[in-house]
């Protein structure tokens, strides 16, 4: 079995997969994608995208600290909200760039990673040429639904046995959650396998971390500061991050244009770099094309 390559730097380890560009690269061009996933989840949800662009660009995806295989990253996970803070998490990704010495890319960043991703666009700024959120948004703090958001979130991450994966049926279950149309078994297999396997404390944190009323309130200021590119992708039948959340927040972006600045993909829920990858796969090729030097 090939070992899997990770990365160690003072906050984790990090588990990734770096694939270079194929022989479609254009010279002189040395871009990277680097994709960064949402809460409860992993690396393998952009498999089926990075098939799709790996022909063209160099794509680095990697597992957040506390999930999927880097869930053996810290033998000791804190308890304190601020190391699982969108900062914190967009500081990872500094480190884990440096380690593999790479420069000027462009982040797209599924939910949570969405968020993530702005917050490195504005913390080093000099290194991220832009960025593209799928299924992403928010700023807006409700407090009856964001107090909703992380009691439900909380029960979510205390009951999870290890003998999820072995329930019948469970696999369909998990791959008609969050979707317009239910995704092959396989990604209900794969979303109970990082269910399970999300560290609790990262799990926890990275949960209300993200959801304080400070933290959704500095979204937009943050988006009205960016100098990159954004671009958002969101879908009509997200009910975890409705369309309208998502135009709000873009709409802070100095660049916003009213019917460019969001794509949104009809009969899709939130999972869209999965339920409809060739879609994303066209708007993630036209920003980057759009917005070369």
């Amino acid at each position: 079995m090939k070992a899997m390559p990770t990365v160690t730097d003072l906050s984790a380890t990090h588990s990734y997969d770096l694939v270079e560009a194929g022989s479609g690269a254009h010279l002189g061009r040395d871009e990277t994608l680097v994709f960064v996933h949402g809460w409860l989840l992993s690396r393998s949800y952009w498999q089926p995208l990075v098939e799709q662009l790996e022909h063209d660009y160099r794509c680095l995806t990697y597992d957040l600290r506390g999930f999927g295989e880097s869930v053996g990253a810290l033998d000791d996970y804190s308890d304190d909200l601020a190391a699982y803070s969108l900062a914190a998490y967009a500081k990872d990704l500094e480190r884990l760039l440096d380690s593999l010495g790479l420069d000027q890319v462009w982040l797209v960043g599924h939910s949570l990673g969405g968020s993530i991703a702005l917050w490195a666009a504005s913390l080093f700024p000099h290194r991220i040429k832009g960025v593209i959120c799928i299924n992403a948004g928010g700023g807006i703090y409700i407090d009856k639904a964001f107090d909703k958001f992380r009691t439900a979130g909380q029960q979510m991450v205390k009951f999870r046995p290890s003998w999820l994966n072995r329930v019948p049926l469970l696999p369909q279950v998990f791959s008609r959650m969050m979707v317009a149309r239910p995704l092959e078994i396989r990604w209900g297999r794969q979303r109970i396998q990082d269910f399970v396997r999300a560290n609790r404390s990262a799990a926890k944190g990275a949960l209300l971390a993200s959801t304080t009323e400070d933290e959704v309130n500095q979204l937009p200021l943050l988006m009205s500061e960016l100098t990159q590119p954004v671009h958002f992708i969101t879908a009509s039948q997200d009910k975890v991050m409705p369309p309208r959340f998502v135009r709000y927040l873009a709409s802070f972006h100095p660049r916003f244009v009213e019917g460019e600045s969001v794509t949104e993909l009809a009969d899709c829920g939130h999972m869209a770099m999965v339920e409809q990858t060739a879609a994303v796969e066209s708007v993630v090729r036209f920003t980057i094309e759009q917005n070369r030097d």
